[in-house]
């Protein structure tokens, strides 16, 4: 007898596939034609479908009640899309684009992201209470890596090929491709110092200099730099072996196309078993891989990249609105909310704008103060950030005395888990709506001063002629005056005893001003008016004289 079998796996299947195909019929609808962001729509639709509101997804049971096993499928999850991600942007940039760009990538990178991290520790220190410096460091570090995923909005689409130059887009895309996999010195440089400095040290000691020492050694050497040279070597060998495939004729158009998005599975497997950065080392490897910008012009009318980079969008913004801690914002022990919400609010201000602005004239994309207010506000804080928080809470739970997870330590997760969730949140919506806002401010008040004139006001002048119709025009204006210019060439070359007057119509017959040179009366000028004008019959002329008056 046939049963009813509602597990999770069917109800996650059913939830995730309708909501999909839902939001397809209407994609370009909301994207094109509303500039919403697909990061948005699907966090609202996380939100809708979490325990929270239907509890249709239910992450916790997938968990197995464990909040440890949700910490680490979350950040798996995170590392996953930002791998695919990371590969994709490195791929979409121009060839050899990080060697001929490395200035203005290296101020971004250097004093950018060292400004952002301080900027944004600062803020958190000053707006939370009982918070050491130190804390405020690593939260800091969380959200100073730019999300790759959010600038989308004014990097692809129809909004971004008309307002930003591409040279701006291509920057932000090796940018927020870049100090993602960067943000590993900022935030362990406070991870170690809390873990062997603050509280004694206790359960762990060692002291300054082992913090030191790790941060040199570990952080920047193992996973810094062999990440980087792991991407360089495994995108270079991937490149070759796919040239040497092509040129075989070995391998099909279905798996030349899949070739970017393995490529960042296995970097994702290979260089996390080594325990170094898998996130930088992806986006070096895409942007290695497409070296000669080989891969990027023969893949240019593929769908397979964009289909999977929207999947995974879709749905880790659907994962994020559903495990958020949203009852803990309102009620915590760390921070009003009040405080929150006015700490979102000088983050998104003054995180990364006025670094940006200061240091436009270095920055030879940014052409103007409007194009650097927009690369400075649109540094969202996203997926990276979300990775940055459960690594910082993962490294907590090993700071430990007698078993037991020190008390510094499991506040810092606290406090981390809080502000950085708070602050993503609010990046996701502002960034997600300022684009339709924007546009909404600009056409609203020409809208509103287009319907409503006063009465005693000048009339609106006419609409501008369309650029078809005025090139029209300018044709015909043209062969008008080509046929003159012809018509009086042939008459200055005319011999002198030939000579004919230059006659005018009356109705349909021609009659000479005056008896030619030649004897020709009236009666017969007919015969002897130049070809050019017997030629011309009276629609020609009438249509030339019409034609005219657009001169």
């Amino acid at each position: 007898m046939p049963t009813l079998a509602i597990t999770n796996f069917n109800i996650v299947a059913a939830t995730l596939g309708g909501f999909v195909t839902l939001f397809s019929l209407v994609s370009y609808l909301l994207k094109e034609h509303y500039y919403l962001s697909e990061p948005l729509i699907s966090l609202f639709g996380g939100i809708i479908f979490s325990p929270h509101a239907l509890n249709w997804i239910k992450p916790l049971e997938y968990a197995r009640g464990s909040e440890q096993n949700l910490d680490t499928i979350t950040l798996t999850f995170s590392r996953l899309v930002l791998d695919v991600q990371l590969v994709i942007a490195g791929i979409q940039l121009p060839s050899k684009y990080l060697r001929t760009e490395w200035k203005p990538l290296a101020m971004l990178l250097g004093p950018g992201m060292t400004a952002m991290w301080v900027s944004s520790s600062l803020l958190v220190w000053a707006m939370v209470p009982h918070i050491s410096f130190l804390h405020a460091l690593a939260v800091g570090a969380c959200i100073t890596p730019t999300d790759p995923v959010l600038s989308n909005s004014i990097v692809k689409g129809k909004f971004a090929d008309k307002n930003i130059p591409k040279g701006l887009q291509s920057i932000i895309i090796a940018e927020s491709g870049t100090n993602d996999g960067l943000g590993y010195p900022f935030l362990f440089f406070a991870l170690y110092l809390i873990k062997y400095v603050t509280f004694g040290g206790a359960g762990q000691p060692g002291g300054a200099r082992k913090a030191m020492g790790y941060w040199f050694g570990e952080t920047w050497g193992y996973i810094i730099i062999l990440g980087a040279l792991y991407g360089v070597v495994v995108g270079w060998g991937a490149k070759e072996l796919l040239h040497w495939a092509e040129e075989k004729k070995y391998v099909d158009r279905e798996s030349f196309l899949v070739h970017a998005i393995t490529l960042a599975l296995f970097i994702a497997g290979t260089c996390s078993m080594i325990g170094s950065d898998d996130v930088l080392a992806s986006f070096i490897a895409g942007n290695v891989f497409n070296w000669d910008d080989w891969f990027r012009t023969e893949s240019l009318d593929d769908s397979l990249q964009p289909t999977i980079d929207m999947l995974l969008n879709l749905s880790i913004f659907m994962w994020y609105g559903a495990v958020a801690p949203w009852p803990s914002f309102a009620h915590n022990d760390i921070i009003p909310i009040y405080r929150l919400i006015f700490l979102a609010i000088l983050v998104l201000l003054f995180r990364r704008i006025p670094f940006v602005f200061a240091a436009r004239s270095t920055l030879p994309q940014i052409e103007d103060k409007w194009q650097a207010l927009t690369a400075g506000f649109f540094g969202p804080i996203g997926v990276s950030a979300i990775f940055y928080l459960y690594t910082t809470v993962e490294f907590c739970n090993e700071v430990t005395v007698n078993g037991v997870v020190r008390d510094d330590a499991a506040r810092l997760a606290e406090i981390t888990r809080i502000l950085v969730w708070f602050l993503c949140i609010c990046s996701i919506v502002v960034h997600g709506l300022s684009v339709p806002f924007g546009k909404l401010g600009y056409h609203l008040p020409r809208t509103l001063s287009g319907k409503i004139v006063p009465p005693d006001s000048d009339p609106e002048p006419p609409e501008p002629l369309h650029p078809v119709r005025m090139l029209n025009r300018v044709v015909r204006v043209g062969k008008v005056l080509f046929r003159k210019g012809k018509r009086r060439q042939r008459e200055d070359h005319r011999p002198q005893d030939d000579f004919v007057p230059e006659p005018f119509r009356i109705g349909g017959s021609v009659i000479s001003s005056e008896p030619t040179q030649s004897g020709v009366t009236p009666a017969n000028a007919s015969d002897h008016v130049p070809q050019a004008s017997s030629s011309t019959s009276p629609d020609t002329h009438a249509a030339d004289i019409q034609s005219s008056k657009y001169v």
